[in-house]
């Protein structure tokens, strides 16, 4: 009898807080909307100082961008057919030197800012690129053997530091 009395104690209290639990919930469902509204508002306020902190580019440094890009493009592609390297250093350097100071990255770029408009299209005309000149300088052994790597590099870091001049 004594046990009885103590699982019915036992299972009114449970379905005390379950009701409690239930009230909290429907509480804190009142407060969806709210957070899910304040949430939409303040997204759409950043999005909002995003696009007014990034400045309309004139065609100068548009051009910069479009010369930075392929020459980070070319010494990466270098780098990984000819010397096993395929690390993308150089692009991932330019990406964050743009994202700290221009507020975008390199597929933005590749997306924006050239003729093609749309990044697939322009790595793949990068690359086609490469490979042409790679076959016309002899391929990996003649490339090597010239000039070409450094060129290739010293292109990289002017662009570099042009960018890193931007105001």
């Amino acid at each position: 009898m004594r046990a009885l009395y103590f699982r019915r104690q036992g299972q009114s209290k449970n379905r005390d807080t379950r009701s409690e639990d239930r009230s909290d919930r429907a509480h804190n469902n009142r407060k969806g909307p709210l957070r899910r509204w304040a949430a939409a508002v303040l997204l759409i306020a950043g999005l909002g100082l995003e696009s007014a902190a990034a400045a309309p580019l004139d065609e100068a440094t548009k051009q910069l961008l479009i010369e930075a890009v392929e020459a980070a493009y070319v010494v990466d592609l270098y780098h990984s057919r000819c010397r096993s390297d395929g690390s993308n250093r150089r692009t991932e350097n330019l990406n964050k030197l743009l994202a700290s100071r221009m507020r975008m990255t390199v597929l933005r770029v590749q997306d924006d800012v050239f003729p093609e408009r749309n990044y697939r299209k322009v790595q793949e005309r990068l690359q086609r690129e490469f490979l042409d000149m790679l076959a016309e300088n002899g391929g990996c052994a003649g490339v090597k053997d010239s000039e070409l790597p450094v060129e290739f590099r010293a292109r990289y870091d002017e662009k570099m530091r042009a960018i890193e001049a931007l105001p």
